[in-house]
């Protein structure tokens, strides 16, 4: 009996990573995403699954950002009891990360509620914050390198993918197929993390294609960050940076303490992090010395490099203050968060600036401001934007298609199957078609809801 892979998330776009491998009578999900962005994909998180969340026998996660592993809360909830397999960074992230997206949606629907612009009433979250930490004990770290079995006569392997603290390429062996799932690519020349290890061979490879049909600017984050903060201190502005919690807030704050430690970004510019997750992430670089380029003075410089803004209060503080100042708050798309409300406050003002640190996935509010739109809506209303918006070019994690590229292309052998996933379609089209004509391999780009065998 053939093993097969649905995709039944992150194909066709970038969000909500979800793959369901089955033989026999025994299936596995790597990854078990959220849907971002767009309206009508967001609506696919409320859509059930086409499986029994109890008849999934295990889920390897590789990675925790919440396109990857944001689904798990509701996934238990609704019955799936088997073990979530990760690697340490993973585990400790996800005790962040999930936790605070379920009281994010318990916000947003109070909040729906409360100011009566939400269609359903009541609006209620997809899941709670109680839900998050009741899937938390699932979760089990896995070493790197060390094959385990996920479930009986199943094989699993995590490597390194670089991209943020422990994400993982899994390569799955179940009966006599090696399938390698790439997850999210670091770039080898990233600020804080290693350089993805070499990938194993395999029959059968799932390559992430987000940056498929683009390669990086030349530039670097210090050339191109370091004039904007220079612009706004002189004008005495605000900046509003939306970072993700998880990889970009630290990128970030990196940074700018190598613009302030050079002396081209005035050191008396005051940097707030208002984003509780991505304080505790900061932190978690101390714990795990080994996945990421900082040696010990550097991450000590990094949880001092900013007023580190926890509390609600705090939160709220800040809004009273002038500029100039940088505000680094999550989310990295602008879809929710405490950065709503500093964008409510600030984006109407010339003197202030967005600052846009990445990828902004069609339909969300990122991707509106780095359209150049004249507004954009928050918490049910349109807020003019007169700041100046900023997109940096050379901030993302992820490695674009030559990086791509060059690590299909260390692959010991050719794979007899290559699907483009976790792009959107002109970006995993391009992907696929430069690995067609430049290695000689099949690659098809399947479509949401697809089986295809492996």
């Amino acid at each position: 009996m053939g093993v097969n892979i649905s995709f039944l998330g992150g194909a066709d776009t970038v969000t909500g990573s979800k793959y369901l491998v089955r033989h026999g009578n025994e299936s596995l999900l790597v990854d078990c995403g959220l849907f971002q962005g767009y309206k009508q994909l967001r609506l696919r998180n409320w859509t059930p699954l086409p499986v029994l969340p109890n008849a999934v026998g295990a889920v390897l996660l590789t990675h925790a950002h919440l396109d990857h592993s944001g689904y798990l809360p509701l996934l238990v909830k609704e019955g799936f009891a088997g073990p979530v397999l990760a690697s340490a960074g993973t585990r400790d992230l996800c005790t962040i990360l999930l936790p605070d997206s379920g009281h994010l949606q318990e916000e947003d629907a109070g909040f729906a509620n409360r100011h009566g612009f939400s269609k359903h009433t009541p609006a209620l979250p997809l899941y709670t914050r109680q839900d998050a930490l009741d899937c938390l004990p699932h979760i089990r770290a896995v070493p790197l390198h060390q094959a385990f079995s996920p479930l009986p006569g199943w094989r699993a392997t995590f490597s390194s993918a670089g991209h943020i603290l422990g994400a993982c390429s899994i390569l799955l062996e179940v009966a006599g197929r090696r399938i390698l799932f790439s997850g999210d690519l670091g770039r080898p020349d990233d600020s804080l993390m290693l350089p993805p290890d070499r990938p194993p061979m395999a029959d059968t490879v799932l390559i992430e294609s987000t940056y498929g049909d683009r390669s990086h600017p030349a530039d670097t984050l210090l050339a191109e960050l370091g004039p904007a903060l220079k612009r706004l201190a002189a004008r005495g502005g605000v900046a509003v940076v939306p970072v993700f919690a998880v990889g970009r807030a630290q990128a970030l704050l990196h940074a700018i303490h190598q613009l302030k430690s050079s002396g081209e970004v005035p050191h008396a510019l005051p940097v707030f992090l208002d984003s509780p997750m991505a304080v505790h992430t900061t932190h978690l670089f101390e714990h795990h010395p080994g996945e990421h380029r900082l040696n010990a003075s550097e991450v000590r410089a990094l949880t001092h490099s900013a007023t580190m803004v926890s509390s609600v209060d705090e939160s709220k503080a800040l809004a009273a203050r002038h500029g100039p100042m940088v505000i680094l708050s999550a989310s990295g798309m602008a879809t929710g968060g405490r950065v709503l409300h500093h964008l409510e406050q600030h984006a109407g003002k010339e003197r202030n600036m967005v600052i846009l640190t990445g990828y902004q996935a069609p339909g969300t509010r990122g991707a509106t401001l780095a359209s150049g739109a004249s507004s954009v809506r928050i918490h049910g209303r349109d807020v003019a934007v007169q700041a100046e918006v900023v997109t940096l070019q050379s901030a993302s994690a992820h490695a674009d298609g030559g990086q791509l590229m060059d690590w299909l292309k260390s692959m010991p052998a050719a794979p007899a199957q290559v699907y483009v996933v976790h792009g959107e379609r002109a970006a995993s089209d391009t992907l696929r078609a430069r690995i067609e004509h430049t290695l000689g391999w099949r690659a098809l780009v399947p479509e949401h809801g697809s089986t295809w065998p492996a």
